[in-house]
C-alpha cells in the first residue's frame, strides 16, 4: 500500500505545473518513441526500397489506425475509469478493470485479426492501393495483422500504467519497444534485404517485447493496481463501464482511418503514387506534432481524473489552463519548423524522387498551416473524456476530423485539384477551433461554478 499512498497523495497535493511536468517528459518521450515505429519504418523504406514501397506502407496506414481504434476503446476507457477510481480512493473496482480490460484486448484481438485476414484485399483497394503498389502493401499488411494482439495489449497496457500515476515506466516501455524496431529494422532491410517484409516483422517482435514488459510490470511489486486472475471474468458491468468511455477515441480514430482512405482515393485521382507517398511522409510528421501535444493529454489524464474523481475541482481547472497553453506552444513550433524546413523533412524520407519531393513540399506546408488552432482543441476533447464525458469529447473530435472535413474533402479538390486535397484540413482545422473555443468558455465557467459551491 505504500505505493498506492505515495501515488495517491502525489496526484491529490503536488503543484500542477510541477506534477504536470513531472509526467509530460515520459510521456512525451513515450509518444515520439512511438511515433518513431511509423516514421523509422517509412525512413528505411523510402532510403532503402523506393517511392513505390513508400507509397504501399502509406496506403496500409488507415488498416493500423484502425487496429489502433480498438486497442484505445479498451486501452483509454479503461485508463480514465482507473484514475477516477483511484481519485476515490476504490483500488478493489479499479483492479477489476484491469482484469476485465486485459481479457477484452485478447477478444478484440482476435477478431480483428480474423476479419483482417478475410477483408484485406477489398480494404487495400478501398484505401487507394493499385497495382504498382500493391504488392508492398499486402506484405507488409499480413504480417501487421498476424501481430495485433502483441499491438493491442502493448498499446493498452502501457496506457493503463500511465493512467495509475507510472508515468516513468510507461515511458522506459516504449523506450524499449522502439529502440528494438529502430534496431531491427536496421538490420532487416539495411543488412539482410528483407524489404517491406522486414519493416513489419521489426515491428511486430518489437510489439511483443512490449507486451511481455506491460504484463510482468502489472504481476510486480512496482504497479499501484496488480493483474489478478480472480478480476479476468468478464462482468457486464465493468466491460461497459470500459466501452462507454473508450467509444469516443474509438470513434475518432475509425473516423481517421476512413478520412485517410478518402484522402488516398483523392490523391490517386487528383494526383498519383507519389502524391500517396508525399501523404505518408505529411502523416508521419503531422503524427509526431500532434502525439507531442498528446503527451500533454497523457500527463493530465491522471490528475484530472482523479482530482475530478475526488471533487477537487481547483486542480481540475489549473490543470486544464496549464495543458492548453502549453498545448499551443508546442503547436507554434512545430507550425514554424514546418513552413520554415520542408525540404529537409522531406528529404528525411526519400532523397532521391524530384516529384516526390515537390509535391511533399507544397502539401506539408499547406496541410500543417493551421496547426497552431491545434493545439487547445485536442486539450479540450481529451479532457472531457477524462472526467467521463465521452460524448462531448467525441462529437468535437468528429467536428475537425470528420464532420467538417470530409466534404471540405470531396469539394475543394473539384476546383483546387491536388491543392485542394492539402487544403481541406486547414479549412477544417480553423472552423472547428471557433467551435471549440465556445465550449472551453463555457466549461471553465462551469469549473468556475463548483469551485465556488464547494468553497462555500
Amino acid at each position: 500500500m505504500n505505493n498506492n499512498t505515495g501515488k495517491v497523495k502525489e496526484l491529490e497535493f503536488e503543484s500542477i505545473p510541477k506534477l504536470l511536468w513531472r509526467y509530460f517528459l515520459p510521456a512525451f518521450a513515450g509518444v515520439i518513441i512511438n511515433s518513431l515505429y511509423n516514421i523509422v519504418d517509412r525512413i528505411f523504406i523510402g532510403q532503402g526500397v523506393g517511392s513505390l514501397a513508400l507509397a504501399g506502407l502509406s496506403a496500409v496506414f488507415p488498416v493500423m489506425i484502425i487496429v489502433m481504434a480498438f486497442g484505445m476503446m479498451v486501452g483509454m476507457g479503461a485508463g480514465v475509469r482507473i484514475s477516477i477510481n483511484l481519485g476515490k480512493k476504490d483500488f478493489k473496482r479499479a483492479e477489476k478493470v484491469l482484469g476485465n480490460a486485459f481479457v477484452l484486448m485478447i477478444i478484440v484481438s482476435g477478431i480483428i485479426t480474423l476479419i483482417g485476414f478475410l477483408i484485406s484485399d477489398p480494404l487495400l483497394t478501398f484505401f487507394g492501393v493499385n497495382d504498382e503498389t500493391y504488392a508492398y502493401a499486402q506484405e507488409y499488411l499480413h504480417i501487421i495483422l498476424a501481430g495485433t494482439i502483441f499491438n493491442i495489449l502493448g498499446y493498452a497496457l502501457n496506457n493503463l500504467i500511465r493512467s495509475e500515476g507510472s508515468a516513468n515506466i510507461a515511458m522506459i516501455s516504449m523506450l524499449i519497444s522502439a529502440g528494438l524496431n529502430i534496431i531491427l529494422d536496421y538490420l532487416f532491410i539495411i543488412v539482410w534485404g528483407m524489404g517491406v517484409k522486414g519493416a513489419a516483422y521489426a515491428t511486430v517482435l518489437s510489439q511483443v517485447a512490449l507486451t511481455i514488459w506491460v504484463i510482468a510490470h502489472f504481476k510486480s511489486n512496482r504497479s499501484v493496481i496488480k493483474l489478478h486472475t480472480k478480476n479476468l471474468k468478464l462482468k457486464g458491468d465493468i466491460v461497459w463501464y470500459i466501452i462507454s468511455i473508450g467509444f469516443a477515441p474509438f470513434s475518432m480514430q475509425i473516423a481517421s482511418s476512413i478520412v485517410f482512405g478518402l484522402y488516398n482515393i483523392q490523391l490517386i485521382k487528383y494526383g498519383n503514387d507519389m502524391a500517396v507517398g508525399a501523404m505518408g511522409v505529411i502523416i508521419s510528421i503531422a503524427m509526431l506534432l500532434v502525439m507531442t501535444i498528446m503527451a500533454i493529454t497523457m500527463a493530465n489524464q491522471p490528475i484530472i481524473g482523479f482530482n475530478h474523481g475526488a471533487k477537487n475541482f481547483k486542480r481540475v481547472r489549473e490543470t486544464l489552463k496549464v495543458s492548453m497553453l502549453a498545448a499551443t506552444a508546442i503547436s507554434l513550433i512545430g507550425f514554424a519548423v514546418s513552413q520554415l524546413f520542408p525540404v529537409p523533412i522531406i528529404k528525411m524520407f526519400n532523397s532521391e524522387d524530384p516529384e516526390l519531393l515537390r509535391i511533399g513540399v507544397e502539401g506539408l506546408r499547406i496541410f500543417l498551416f493551421a496547426l497552431p488552432l491545434i493545439g487547445f482543441q485536442i486539450v479540450l476533447g481529451n479532457y472531457y473524456q477524462s472526467i467521463g464525458r465521452a460524448g462531448i469529447s467525441a462529437i468535437l473530435s468528429l467536428l475537425r476530423q470528420v464532420i467538417m472535413l470530409i466534404p471540405l474533402l470531396v469539394i475543394l479538390p473539384k476546383y483546387f485539384g491536388l491543392s485542394g486535397v492539402w487544403l481541406s484540413a486547414p479549412i477544417s482545422d480553423t472552423t472547428s477551433a471557433m467551435v471549440c473555443f465556445v465550449f472551453v468558455i463555457i466549461e471553465f465557467r462551469k469549473l468556475n461554478k463548483a469551485i465556488s459551491l464547494s468553497s462555500s
